[in-house]
């Protein structure tokens, strides 16, 4: 919280220089003219400048079985590709970078995390015939993490995966199956997988540098619209597609099966955004989400009020 109220501070002088003007010196190559934003007083500085989050490129993995930092409750992001080895991408190191850019056999992915709306999505990096590497703008839009590619420098919105200002404007990232989960249950279930390194960045990993957030009662950088049938903004919520099922749903159900998908849930993974040390934040469980088939379905799970602001006309699945 003493890190939130610094950046609080920010919110000013974020909001006055929600004019494309004024970031062209910083944004030379992006395209200003192009884009889908009609309010540009959505965009916020974060705090850092470009790149002040670090992105990551060429991590380096070590066998599951070597790592001896990670505490068994520690979320991690698992990527599974088809004939390859599962690896776990830790929050410990996502918190400090949210932007991985990574290459999994032939394939290019990017694991990002926006510890704000608590969104964990994983991506294909290859668009028009070419492959886009990712960094962190500094830049917030209902609170939520806007990424730019270095080739382009275009702007995207992290949550929906979609370019919002710049050459590549209404171009849709793939999402690609990924999920978060203990470091217990990706051991537990991938003794043979791989896990990403430590980076070797100057950083706190492993403690949560936004300690209470998920206990708060608004979010933070956020003005839009609470989340409607009194769904606490904060609650984390499962969004397949334009749908969502509450926590609170799935943990007291465990398994849910509707609108063809299958939601199940179990106890052992600690809140990222909880207490001031990662591996001790309370239990909030971890979820898979299959197609009745039995295949992992691309999703993810984020607080209430993130997936009102980027799906307003979204189902809300209730009891």
């Amino acid at each position: 919280m003493r890190v939130i109220a610094t950046l609080a501070a920010m919110v000013f002088a974020g909001s006055v220089a929600a004019d494309p003007g004024f970031w062209k010196h910083e944004w030379p190559k992006t395209d200003f003219a192009q884009t889908s934003i009609t309010n540009w007083v959505e965009i916020m500085s974060g705090g850092p400048p470009k790149d002040g989050i670090p992105a990551l490129s060429d991590p380096q993995f070590i066998e599951a079985a070597q790592e001896q930092r990670i505490q068994p409750s520690e979320p991690v992001i698992t990527v599974k590709i088809e004939g390859e080895r599962p690896r776990a991408y830790p929050i410990r190191y996502l918190t400090w970078h949210e932007i991985v850019n990574d290459q999994i056999g032939d394939l290019p992915v990017a694991v990002t995390f926006c510890p704000l709306c608590n969104s964990g999505i994983t991506f294909d990096r290859r668009v028009q015939g070419r492959v886009l590497s990712f960094g962190v703008s500094g830049k917030l839009r209902k609170s939520d993490m806007v990424m730019y590619d270095r080739e382009t420098e275009s702007w995207w919105q992290q949550a929906i995966g979609e370019g919002i200002v710049g050459e590549m404007t209404g171009v849709e990232l793939d999402t690609l199956p990924s999920w978060m989960e203990s470091w217990a249950q990706f051991t537990a279930r991938n003794p043979d997988g791989l896990v990403m390194a430590e980076p070797p960045w100057n950083r706190p990993y492993g403690r949560n540098p936004y300690r209470g957030y998920d206990s708060s009662h608004r979010p933070f950088l956020y003005s839009g619209e609470m989340p409607p049938h009194d769904i606490p903004p904060l609650m984390r919520v499962v969004r397949v597609g334009d749908r969502a099922w509450t926590m609170a749903r799935l943990a007291k159900e465990q398994e849910i099966s509707e609108a063809g998908v299958v939601l199940s849930w179990k106890p052992g993974q600690a809140s990222a955004l909880d207490t001031d040390s990662i591996a001790k934040g309370r239990d909030v469980g971890s979820v898979r989400v299959k197609d009745g088939q039995g295949r992992d379905l691309p999703h993810d799970v984020m607080f209430a009020f993130a997936f009102h602001a980027f799906w307003p006309e979204g189902t809300w699945m209730l009891n």
